[in-house]
């Protein structure tokens, strides 16, 4: 969070991206430091994933990201 944080203060766009278990720890952590930081979530889990499901989940992820880099 500090990281995203960090970049759009320096006018760089941010976003977190993290596995879905993780939705109402970033939103938490978020509301706890006042940030107001984009986050898109990606299925769970991670780790045992392929190199294939992993550009899979990249690439369905993709769209949302773009979005959230570009808010206004």
């Amino acid at each position: 969070m500090h990281d995203i944080d960090d970049l759009e203060r320096r006018g760089l766009p941010g976003v977190v991206v993290a596995s879905e278990p993780f939705a109402d720890a970033a939103e938490a952590q978020s509301r706890a430091l006042g940030l107001d930081v984009a986050r898109v979530l990606t299925p769970h889990p991670i780790q045992d994933r392929t190199d294939d499901e992993m550009r899979a989940l990249a690439d369905a992820a993709f769209d949302a990201i773009v979005v959230a880099l570009t808010r206004a």
